[in-house]
C-alpha cells in the first residue's frame, strides 16, 4: 500500500495431513463404490488484508454484523474469505510514541493474527515488508538494525536469510507456517535501500536486487524442505502498467524460483488502467511466465466520500461507471475486477485493509483511519449491508 498524500502513506492448497482431513480449498466426491475421497481442487483466493484488526480492537473498536458484535475474523470467514494477508515489519519502534506505545505488525502481533486466521479456517499470506516502516514504490527503507551492512552485500544477504528463516521456523514450531509469503511489499524500486539511495531516484541496481531476492527465496525454500510443508513464494509489484518491465528485470537477474506474481491495482492511483487493462496484464504475465500464477495482492474502492475522523483519507476518486461512491458500487467494482482476473487466468484478489475503521487512536499523520471510507464497515463499525464484504460470496 502506498501513501500518496502528505504522509505517503493464498492460501496455497492447505497442508495435507495423513488422516486426509478435509481442508479449505478441497471438495469431496463420491467415486464408484460409494467411498468418499478428498480431492484437491484449485483454489481461487478471495482475500483480505487484516493487519490492522488487533490494533483497532485494542483501540476500542467492536466489529458488528447485522447489528451484533462479532469476531472480525469470523465475519470474514463466514463471508467466504479464504486468505488473510498480514504485513510484518522488522522493528516498528515508531509505535513506541503512539497511543499506548504497543507495537503492531511485529512478530508477536503477526503470530497472534495468523493464529486467528487459521482458527477461523482461512489461509495466510505473510507480507515481509523488510523494513521497520511502510514499504511501497516511494519508500524502501532498510531496517535500522541492518543499516551498518547496507553496502556490504554478503553481510546483508546473511541478515536477510537469517531473518526470514528464523521467522518462518519460529512460526512453524507453533504450527503457524503461512501458506504463502511475499518478498517485500510493492518492490518497484527494489528493497533494503539506504535513505540516501531511496531518495536519489529510480535507478534499480538489478545485480544487488536480484541477489537479495534470491537469498530471501532460498530461505523460504530451505524452511519448506526442513518442514515438509509447501510455502508459495510471491513477488509484489505496484501497478499493472509497471508489471511487465519489472518482471523482465527480475527474470533477467535470475529471480525465477517463485510461484506467484502479485499486483497492486487501485483505480485512484493506477488510472487510466481499467479493469480490462488489468486483466490483459494478468493474461500476458501468465503467458510469458508459464507455470507462474498471477493475482491481485492489493486493491480498494471507496463506498463514501465522507470522513469519520481527523486523518486524511488516501483514496478520493471513483471510476466512471462505478459512480457515485456507494456500498453498491464498491461491491460492483470488486465483482467486475474479480470476474476479469478469473477470466484471464488469475488465481485471486485480496482487498487492502477492509477493517481499518476509525478509532480514537492515531497514525503518524493523524487521529483515526486513512481508509475508513473504503472499508467494508459503516461508521458504526457494522458490515455494510450491500457493500464490499459480500463481493466474496459471489460465484467466480
Amino acid at each position: 500500500m502506498k501513501f500518496k498524500v502528505a504522509f505517503l502513506l493464498l492460501l496455497s492448497p492447505f497442508f495435507l495431513f495423513s488422516n486426509c482431513k478435509k481442508q479449505p480449498g478441497m471438495t469431496e466426491v463420491d467415486p464408484p463404490g460409494g467411498d468418499t475421497t478428498v480431492v484437491e481442487k484449485p483454489v481461487f483466493y478471495l482475500g483480505a488484508d487484516l493487519s490492522y484488526v488487533n490494533e483497532m480492537e485494542d483501540c476500542g473498536v467492536i466489529y458488528k454484523e447485522n447489528g451484533a458484535a462479532k469476531d472480525p475474523y469470523r465475519i470474514f470467514a463466514d463471508n467466504k474469505c479464504n486468505l488473510v494477508r498480514l504485513r510484518l515489519w522488522h522493528t516498528p519502534s515508531w509505535y513506541d510514541t503512539l497511543n499506548a506505545g504497543k507495537r503492531y505488525s511485529d512478530f508477536q502481533d503477526v503470530k497472534k493474527s495468523i493464529q486467528r486466521a487459521k482458527s477461523a479456517g482461512m489461509g495466510v499470506l505473510l507480507d515481509f515488508h523488510l523494513s521497520d516502516f511502510w514499504a511501497d514504490p516511494q519508500r524502501q527503507w532498510i531496517p535500522k538494525a541492518w543499516e551498518p551492512v547496507v553496502d556490504n552485500l554478503p553481510a546483508l544477504k546473511d541478515s536477510v536469510y537469517n531473518y526470514i528463516s528464523q521467522t518462518l521456523n519460529r512460526l512453524n514450531a507453533e504450527n503457524l507456517l503461512p501458506d504463502m509469503v511475499q518478498i517485500g511489499n510493492e518492490t518497484n524500486r527494489g528493497i533494503l535501500l539506504s535513505r540516501q539511495v531511496n531518495d536519489a531516484g529510480w535507478v534499480l541496481d538489478w545485480n544487488r536486487n536480484g541477489q537479495l531476492f534470491k537469498t530471501a527465496i532460498s530461505a523460504v525454500r530451505d524452511v519448506e524442505k526442513a518442514s515438509g510443508k509447501k510455502v508459495k513464494v510471491a513477488l509484489h509489484i505496484a501497478g499493472p502498467s509497471d508489471a511487465k518491465w519489472l518482471m523482465e528485470g527480475f527474470w533477467n537477474a535470475g529471480v525465477t524460483d517463485f510461484d506467484v506474481i502479485g499486483l497492486s491495482y487501485y483505480w485512484a492511483w493506477h488510472k487510466p488502467t481499467t479493469i480490462t487493462d488489468c486483466g490483459n496484464v494478468v493474461a500476458e504475465l501468465r503467458q510469458k511466465y508459464a507455470g507462474k500464477d498471477v493475482m491481485i495482492f492489493e486493491t480498494g474502492y471507496i463506498w463514501t466520500t465522507q470522513s469519520n475522523d481527523q486523518a486524511s483519507n488516501i483514496i478520493s476518486e471513483v471510476q466512471s461507471g462505478y459512480a457515485p461512491a456507494s456500498p453498491e458500487n464498491q461491491q460492483k467494482w470488486l465483482v467486475d475486477l474479480t470476474q476479469e482476473v478469473k477470466k484471464r487466468g488469475g488465481i485471486g484478489v485480496v482487498y487492502w485493509e477492509p477493517a481499518w475503521v476509525s478509532s480514537a487512536c492515531s497514525t503518524p499523520w493523524g487521529q483515526g483511519s486513512h481508509q475508513e471510507h473504503a472499508t467494508f464497515f459503516d461508521f458504526q463499525n457494522n458490515v455494510l449491508p450491500s457493500g464490499g464484504m459480500y463481493w466474496m460470496t459471489k460465484q467466480y
